[in-house]
């Protein structure tokens, strides 16, 4: 443990030194917060690209955010930080060949040590004035993961980016009339996706491309590369220090694992001659074989006995892998356990069959003709298209789902969900949405050959007007 904590703590130091890496000293960058611009030479066009984009769309949210002062500028710097992150992460890629897996997830951490910081911000901070501007940039920053994505990582990145629209809408209609500032700052935020999928589509269309003729990449290259530069510049003041770390006595622990560990083999190593210390029992000492003994109460549990453990210990339940299922069973359609399956098509449909979806992820489902009932159960980022429901299509505890109708459906309820986006056709217009403990929800509807999209309300406000209780909207849509 001690070594691997000193190797993540040289990594760390040696990722501020790469994003301070080639940067021009004698010259002031449009960007107040480090970011490099990569003229130094020897730097790949896509290293170069990205930094075009830190020093000018990223750059302009940083300003935004700095008028806007408190709890959204101290967000915005952890977003600086972030994309610095993924700059030395793309400088990586642009001089080493692709590492081995177990290498790749330690040259990944600083940028998901970035991105857990800005999440745990906003739970920090749920009372805050600004915690629609902080659950935008929440909800959407996941997408600089698209580093991992392959082969499309720019539709990746537009799925985060569509996330963060639900609460942008929010800051929009607070401040529209009032505090232009607050506009100028969801324009700026929503611009970097924007222009980082234009980056992505010209420079990674299908995913990163290691360097095919420098040393493969692991931590201890990575670092003795960096850390042996003489010209390189002095490292950006550091943040301030966390905490001390806890103390383990690494030495004593290692030194009674070893003693366990060696008397635990000399056991193993006696063979056939480990059972001459166990003691002989008598069948006058076996409950089975003795009623007076199991008179006396229950048997004790033997401690050398495992023992199933509880179901509400989820830490010792292990995780069951379940294969993928599309199939009719008599009258219903199971698709159920899909991973990243975006070809799912079912056409063989009938009036008298339903269709019940459950945790398939990351996948898209066609449903083609005229069927009873669509539900979907359980389900992450799923996309559901359909032509004809006669009856009701459901979502349940789920999160990140699109819906097309085709056709027509006359009712569509979502309960216990976050993220739902519906597509309405021109034929399915009179549909009745019922909604309950939900979130992000929006109904778009075609106009003038696209789709205008209109949120649903979450917050209600009752009343009593002097005979009966009186619900509505909390906010104007």
């Amino acid at each position: 443990m001690a070594e691997t904590q000193v190797l993540m703590e040289r990594l760390e130091k040696a990722v501020i030194r790469l994003e301070s890496l080639f940067s021009d000293s004698h010259r002031s960058i449009g960007m107040e917060c480090g970011a490099v611009n990569g003229v130094n030479g020897g730097v790949a066009p896509y290293v170069e690209a990205f930094d075009r984009l830190l020093n000018g769309s990223v750059a302009e949210f940083l300003r935004n955010s700095k008028i806007l002062e408190g709890d959204v500028k101290i967000h915005a710097e952890m977003v600086r930080a972030a994309f610095q992150a993924q700059r030395a992460f793309l400088l990586l890629v642009s001089q080493y060949q692709e590492p081995q897996e177990s290498e790749m997830a330690v040259l990944l951490k600083p940028i998901s040590d970035k991105i857990q910081e800005i999440q745990t911000f906003r739970e920090r901070n749920r009372g805050s004035k600004m915690f629609n501007h902080l659950s935008a940039v929440t909800e959407s920053i996941p997408a600089l993961g698209w580093i991992t994505v392959s082969p499309k990582p720019g539709p990746y990145v537009k799925e985060m980016n569509d996330a963060a629209t639900f609460y942008t809408n929010r800051v929009l209609k607070d401040y529209k009339n009032s505090d232009l500032h607050h506009v100028d700052w969801v324009k700026s935020y929503l611009n970097i996706w924007t222009e980082l999928q234009a980056y992505i589509k010209e420079h990674h269309t299908t995913g990163l491309t290691w360097s095919k003729t420098g040393p493969t990449a692991s931590t201890a290259s990575v670092l003795s590369t960096l850390t042996s530069g003489q010209c390189l510049p002095p490292p950006p003041p550091p943040p301030l220090p966390p905490g001390p770390p806890p103390v383990f006595d690494t030495e004593s622990g290692k030194d009674e694992a070893t003693t366990s560990r060696s008397a635990l083999f000399a056991q193993l190593n006696q063979g056939e001659a480990i059972t001459k210390g166990l003691r002989h029992v008598s069948d006058d000492q076996k409950t089975h074989k003795n009623p007076n003994l199991r008179a006396q109460g229950p048997p004790v549990r033997s401690p050398t006995k495992s023992h199933t453990p509880s179901p509400t210990s989820p830490k010792n339940s292990p995780q069951q892998s379940h294969s993928p299922l599309l199939e009719l069973e008599g009258k219903k359609w199971r698709v159920e356990y899909q991973e990243d399956k975006n070809d799912l098509v079912i056409t063989d449909t009938e009036l008298k069959q339903v269709a019940y979806i459950f945790k398939c992820n990351k996948s898209t489902l066609q449903m083609k003709g005229k069927i009873n009932s669509i539900t979907i159960d359980n389900c992450r980022k799923f996309g559901l298209v359909f032509d004809n429901v006669v009856g009701i299509v459901e979502v349940i505890n789920s999160r990140d789902i699109q819906i097309q109708v085709m056709g027509k459906v006359p009712t569509i309820s979502i309960n216990k969900t976050e993220g739902c986006h519906i597509y309405l056709s021109e034929d399915s217009l009179d549909c009745e949405i019922v909604s309950a403990k939900s979130s992000e929800m929006n109904i778009l509807i075609p106009l003038n050959g696209d789709y205008k999209e209109f949120p649903v309300p979450e917050q209600f406000k009752t009343a009593w007007d002097g005979s009966k209780l009186v619900t509505e909207p909390a906010e104007i849509v």
